[in-house]
């Protein structure tokens, strides 16, 4: 027979996973909002490949948020 002790310790692991699910389903549906509508453009250059990196409206975004 198993004590009341392994019970809640059993508890507070189906408890804890299932927060962390929860809060993990919620990042990603709020990640996606505002990514959608930003993009950027890159141009062909002269010799028809990409144009090389250009910081853009949406890379200068993408820098503030990975500010400390």
């Amino acid at each position: 027979m198993r004590s009341g002790k392994d019970k809640t310790a059993r508890r507070g692991f189906l408890l804890g996973a299932g927060t962390a699910g929860v809060a993990g389903a919620a990042a990603i549906a709020t990640r996606g909002i505002g990514g959608a509508r930003q993009g950027a453009v890159v141009k062909p250059g002269a010799n028809g490949r990409g144009g090389g990196y250009h910081v853009t409206d949406h890379v200068r975004s993408y820098y503030r948020t990975t500010k400390v």
